[in-house]
């Protein structure tokens, strides 16, 4: 499976977990290797995490990178 299919996949089921706030795919800029990226409010470690709120490292083997952003708001046009 690509990074895309396992994107959209497990795309609303990430979205629940705490800090996430956006879903997207990316590339490794060490390896090239095609990867979903979850973005989060703050990276929290994995102690402090409830079991059902951690990232996983991989899902259908693509492996996930979490990007720390901040709050994000949207914004009126």
């Amino acid at each position: 499976m690509d990074a895309k299919e396992a994107r959209i996949r497990h795309e609303s089921r990430l979205m629940q977990l705490a800090n996430v706030t956006g879903v997207g795919t990316g590339r490794d800029e060490r390896t090239g290797e095609d990867l979903i990226v979850v973005f989060v409010s703050r990276k929290v470690p994995r102690a402090e995490l409830r079991a059902e709120d951690v990232v996983p490292a991989e899902l259908d083997g693509v492996p996930v990178q979490v990007l720390a952003v901040g709050d994000v708001t949207a914004l009126g046009g």
